[in-house]
Parts: structure tokens; C-alpha cells; sequence
């Protein structure tokens, strides 16, 4: 079995992967030695990844190399795919791991994964398999927390079913501007995509992935905790690589 680490901006994220199967997920806002202790425990785990984009525990690379065959994710771990980004060591982890699994998903086609979280990421990859980059915008909460926080009276709002796109309240003015907002911004990415890639695949994923997958114009196919499996990607192909003579 393969233990995926995900140090996420807001969450942490911890899979348990038995083959291509994810038999275990668990979010919370940081990992105790002792949970993952238990975790290890009750699943035979032979191989282990972690990701991150902040700061990790510092424990937690010696400890899981003493319980498995641990690979930490940077700029030099192998990859199945090509990277045509101009800095490497800058990209996000979570940005690459999910361009990964877009790529492995639909590998003949050119892909463009949409991660709305913490931020919302356009991230590219033709079908050459070759990852070009994308885009970083702010995700929803931190535009909620923009408008109350760079502002004298606005309020800290959040989102709600069945926004009206005309606001009749401080409140639904900010909620629509700001989730209608980013439906107007994820379509207009992806119109643009597809007037230079007629075979462009969409995925969406993310925290905030269900205000938005059935409200999008544009056909996309919609990956839960795609990094994960981005990540059950890289460990297989790195994996694939060390057994290389």
C-alpha cells in the first residue's frame, strides 16, 4: 500500500492507496506523530510521498523512512510527464501533482486542470505531455476575506446556494460578485483555451469544486483531491525510475 501526504495551504491530507484504489482519506489541519502512527499501524504501507506548499513538520521525513521506501516531491523527482516551465523550483507542488494526474487521466488530449481552493489555478498540459504553466488567481475565501479585510464596512461573507446575480443586500452583492464572479472568470480561461486547443480537456477539483462543476457553460469532467492522485502518479512513475539500471 502507498501513504500520500499532502501539506496543503488550509489542510493536510493524508491517503492510503491499495494499487490505484483509495482505500483511506482523512483531512485535518495538521497530522500528529501519534495519528500517523496509528495510521501505519492499521495499513501495511511499502511506499510513501509527501507534497507540500508550506512549511511540515519536521518529524515527519524521518519518520517515514524508517516505516517505508519515502520520496519527498521537488524539482528533481522523476515525473511522467515533460516541464516547460520557465522556474521549476518555484512552481507550487500541489499545481504539478494535479497537472500529473490530469495528463495520466487523459493522456492523448490537451489538458487544462482548474484547482478551486485556497487559490484558483489554471494549469496546463498539452498533448505532447509537455506542462507549460497556467495561472494563479485568488479562491474564494480569500476574496470574501479581501473585500471585509481591505475595506472600513463591508462584511465577512461566505457563499450560499442559489446566488442571485443581482444583490439586493450588502450581503448577496458581495456573494454575487464574488462566486458569479468566478464562474465568469473560469469560463472566460477556458473559452480562450479552446480557441487554441479544439481537443481541450477541462478537469476541475478543489475544495470549493461543488459550487462550480454544475454550474460551468463549458463541458469538464469534475476529479475529487486531485493532487492525490497526482502525488499515487509521481510515486509510481519515481518508483518506475529507480528500477531503471
Amino acid at each position: 500500500m502507498d501513504l500520500i501526504i499532502d501539506f496543503g495551504n488550509t489542510l493536510t491530507k493524508i491517503a492510503i492507496f491499495k494499487g490505484n484504489t483509495e482505500v483511506f482519506l482523512l483531512a485535518v489541519p495538521n497530522i500528529e506523530q501519534e495519528e500517523l502512527k496509528q495510521i501505519l499501524n492499521r495499513f501495511p504501507v511499502k511506499r510513501s510521498i509527501i507534497s507540500s506548499v508550506r512549511n511540515h513538520p519536521s518529524w515527519i521525513s524521518h519518520f517515514l523512512e524508517k516505516h517505508s521506501l519515502h520520496t519527498e516531491l521537488d524539482e528533481n523527482t522523476h515525473l511522467p510527464l515533460q516541464i516547460g516551465y520557465s522556474t521549476p523550483e518555484t512552481l507550487g507542488k500541489d499545481r504539478l501533482a494535479a497537472a500529473v494526474a490530469g495528463h495520466m487521466l487523459y493522456p492523448d488530449n490537451d489538458v487544462l486542470v482548474i484547482m478551486a481552493g485556497t487559490c484558483l489555478t489554471y494549469d496546463f498540459v498539452n498533448k505532447q505531455g509537455v506542462y507549460s504553466g497556467g495561472a494563479i488567481s485568488p479562491g474564494m475565501k480569500m476574496r470574501f476575506r479581501a473585500l471585509h479585510e481591505f475595506t472600513d464596512k463591508l462584511p465577512l461573507c461566505k457563499t450560499k446556494d442559489n446566488i442571485p446575480l443581482t444583490g439586493t443586500t450588502t450581503h448577496e452583492s458581495i456573494q454575487s460578485g464574488v462566486v458569479n464572479g468566478m464562474l465568469a472568470e473560469i469560463n472566460g480561461i477556458i473559452d480562450q483555451y479552446r480557441k487554441i486547443y479544439n481537443n481541450l480537456t477541462v478537469v476541475l477539483s478543489g475544495g470549493d469544486l461543488n459550487y462550480f462543476d454544475k454550474k460551468l457553460k463549458n463541458n469538464i469532467f469534475a476529479v475529487p483531491n486531485i493532487v492525490l492522485r497526482g502525488l499515487k502518479n509521481i510515486l509510481d512513475s519515481h518508483a518506475i525510475e529507480q528500477r531503471q539500471p
